[in-house]
């Protein structure tokens, strides 16, 4: 399911949830996974079983959901093996204003 204002430009998107305001570049593939609001997500990204939490900016190239010990490093991993990716993880610092 994709939200009001997703823009997904000559990507992939199967059996996910995006949120509103997402936008997906070019050659880049989603799937099994949720994407809350306000994320950009690069060129040639590769993302599969996952939840990406508000505002992330996912590099071009970034792979998630493959390598289940490379995301351990950086992501949290549940036992199911999903992977919760946020701001903070990605290095990003977002303010919110209330």
């Amino acid at each position: 399911m994709v939200s009001g204002g997703c823009i997904i430009s000559g990507a992939t998107v199967r059996h996910s949830l995006l949120f509103s305001h997402v936008h997906v570049h070019s050659y880049a593939l989603i799937e099994n996974s949720v994407v809350l609001p306000d994320v950009q997500i690069g060129r040639h990204a590769r993302i599969r079983k996952a939840v990406i939490d508000r505002g992330c900016v996912i590099p071009e190239g970034t792979v998630i959901g493959e390598d289940p010990a490379a995301d351990a490093e950086r992501f949290h991993v549940s036992e199911g093996g999903v992977v919760l990716v946020t701001p903070d993880m990605l290095g990003q610092v977002k303010h919110y204003v209330r």
